[in-house]
């Protein structure tokens, strides 16, 4: 469907991309995976046309459609949210319209045996097939599919799109892509901006479309529900392995030691080869063996052992002074923001050099809480910390605060002292920042880059409790594989909201859970949590919450749509009734038409072919439409 062939691309003395050649069928799910640098994003913007390559070619069919997602967009719409995502359909208003004007022409003409009539006929014909590709009856139900699915309440839909954050407009940009329904889907870390229960949706609607997908993310579990193939970049080459992120993992490994061995076996050749040239090269009879043993080794070529280039450096955390027995304590804490309650009367306590998970759906509350711990928002109630606690907090709003002219490097080293300040940039490479990108100044980077030096920055700190509010959103696996190492060594006390599982597994102890305003400890760790939730993710385990409390929800028609439904199936209903008439009227004018005439038959059963496709069309609308209707009675 999409092939890459010989594709070379350089900026300065840097390889991206060596003749590398990629294939992407019709229904391949692909993850894209290789370290920072690698060149990922860059493929997709290749593939788009953004980005020319020094040689070789992107070829696809004629009229292959593409959807893109970038990590960051930045636009502005006053149309309501709902308006905006139907613009997606803009090529079906389009072909509507000259439906219409075409109808219109042609119910002016009475020249049926015109060649001008013919040709208006055969374009009408023409369009009605092109707008019958499109489902125009299920438009409005995949719109609000879409949207619900991506975390917008109804009430959202007749919102400004003005209004919203830049993470809901990523959703609404979403959302025009899924509903244009692509050839090929390229998504550059799509769950950045999504929440629990839209992750899970989009998880099943990605591998359920027809159609291709590459993707690029850092969830490893995002990858492994949605992708069939893992295509790897790596040293300017691209290789292919026809399985899940998870076992490519494991297959790599193979393949890295495969390559190992063959290194040492061309090191223990080389080395042998340069004692026999050594040995011969002075002697006038062995000359010309010896010239030649060097003309063999001027020709090899070395064997590269791909990770050569993944080592990180193992960053600890300070070790966390002596803080008192209780690091937390909160009694009959609440919070309301106006007359929303986000919970009420809640106590837990957590005790020196604990790690605990907070969990709890969407909205439940985490994030509020961390903040009333950390002293940033005001609450009812008690919530103290204990003696001698020094609290470092990380939230993504936290990276508003680094010095806007300060450079990435002169930040970090502002804060490292003593050892840490020999590694600054090996750690800067560790959360992303490699080659000149140190150099940046902090007003010119993107938020997803303020947010890791952010991160960077607090791990530097003689904290005794740490606060991490997704911490691995804007990481990359080798950089969430480095934060977690220093975590899992720290000696101080521990909160973290995520819900990266693999990030969690074995990093804490016991398990806080917001329900319904409500506070409940468990001991052990996330795996054991789940296992007694019987759910195989935090994910899945907070999604299934929130279907359980919408399963028990009554159902209550919302009078003002079913009111719209009911003039839409009326309306309907006289089309069909017209439509039908006009067609028993035309088979009538049969008895009179001369047979003779092979023109007049063949125009009189092109307008009868006419008439019974949009008698066709408008009975599956109406069907598509009465359903709608029953659902809400």
């Amino acid at each position: 469907m999409l092939k890459i062939e010989n594709l070379s691309l350089s900026f300065a003395e840097r390889v991206l991309f060596d003749e590398i050649d990629i294939f992407i069928g019709e229904n391949d799910k692909i993850g894209l995976t290789g370290k920072n640098g690698a060149g990922k994003s860059t493929l997709l913007k290749v593939i788009l046309g953004l980005v020319k390559p020094n040689s070789g070619q992107v070829i696809t069919p004629k009229e292959f459609k593409l959807g893109y997602l970038p990590q960051d967009l930045d636009f502005d719409s006053e149309l309501s949210v709902y308006d905006e995502v139907m613009s997606a359909f803009e090529e079906v208003r389009s072909l509507e319209k000259e439906l219409d004007r075409l109808t219109a022409e042609l119910e002016k003409r009475d020249d049926y045996e015109s060649a001008s009539y013919m040709s208006l006929a055969e374009s009408l014909n023409t369009t009605a097939v092109q707008l019958g590709v499109h489902d125009i009856s299920s438009q409005a139900e995949n719109t609000e599919l879409v949207l619900t699915g991506l975390g917008f309440e109804r009430e959202d839909f007749t919102k400004p799109l003005n209004t919203f954050s830049g993470g809901w407009k990523m959703r609404v940009a979403l959302a025009k892509i899924l509903l244009r329904k692509p050839d090929l889907i390229l998504l550059d870390e799509p769950t950045n901006h999504l929440d629990i229960e839209s992750v899970q949706w989009l998880e099943k609607y990605l591998k359920d479309r027809p159609g291709a997908v590459l993707l690029i993310s850092h969830d490893r579990t995002f990858l492994d529900r949605v992708t069939n193939r893992t295509l790897e970049l790596v040293n300017g080459k691209a290789y292919d392995y026809p399985v899940p992120y998870s076992q490519f993992t494991e297959q790599r490994k193979e393949v890295i030691q495969r390559q190992r061995e063959a290194r040492k076996n061309q090191e223990r050749e080389i080395k042998q080869t340069e004692q026999l040239i050594n040995k011969f090269r002075a002697k006038a009879s062995k000359a010309a063996f010896a010239q030649n043993l060097i003309k063999k080794l001027d020709k090899m070529e070395l064997t590269e052992v791909d990770d050569e280039e993944t080592s990180s450096f193992a960053f600890r955390f300070r070790p966390a002074p002596r803080a008192g027995k209780i690091v937390v304590k909160a009694e009959d804490l609440t919070k309301y923001y106006g007359d929303k309650k986000v919970f009420e009367d809640i106590n837990f306590e957590i005790a020196r050099g604990e790690r605990v998970a907070l969990v709890g759906k969407n909205g439940a509350g985490k994030t509020t809480l961390t903040k009333v711990i950390a002293g940033l928002t005001p609450y009812k109630g008690k919530c103290e910390t204990g003696y001698n606690v020094r609290l470092g907090y990380y939230s993504q709003n936290q990276s508003e605060e680094l010095p806007e002219n300060m450079t990435v490097h002169d930040v970090i080293d502002n804060e490292a002292t003593g050892e840490y300040r020999k590694h600054v940039r090996t750690l800067l490479g560790a959360f992303m920042f490699s080659g000149d990108d140190v150099f940046k100044k902090v007003k010119v980077l993107s938020g997803g880059e303020r947010a890791r030096l952010a991160l960077c920055k607090l791990l530097l700190h003689e904290y005794n409790f740490i606060i991490l509010d997704e911490p691995t959103n804007h990481l990359d696996m080798r950089a969430k594989d480095v934060l977690k190492q220093a975590l899992a060594q720290y000696d101080g006390t521990l909160l973290v909201v995520s819900h990266d599982r693999d990030f969690l597994k074995g990093l804490t102890d016991s398990v806080l859970e917001i329900k319904k305003g409500e506070m409940t400890a468990f001991p052990g760790d996330m795996t054991e949590f789940l296992e007694m939730k019987q759910a195989e993710s935090v994910r899945s385990y907070e999604f299934e919450q929130k279907e359980k409390a919408n399963a028990q929800k009554p159902k209550t028609g919302n009078e003002k749509e079913k009111w719209q439904l009911s003039k839409k199936v009326a309306s309907l209903e006289r089309d069909i009734e017209k439509l039908e008439a006009d067609l028993e009227s035309h088979r009538k004018k049969a008895e009179q038409l001369d047979h003779t005439d092979p023109d007049a038959v063949s125009e009189f059963r092109k307008q009868e072919s006419r008439l019974e496709a949009k008698l066709v069309s408008k009975m599956e609308e109406w069907e598509s439409v009465s359903e709608s209707l029953s659902i809400l009675e």
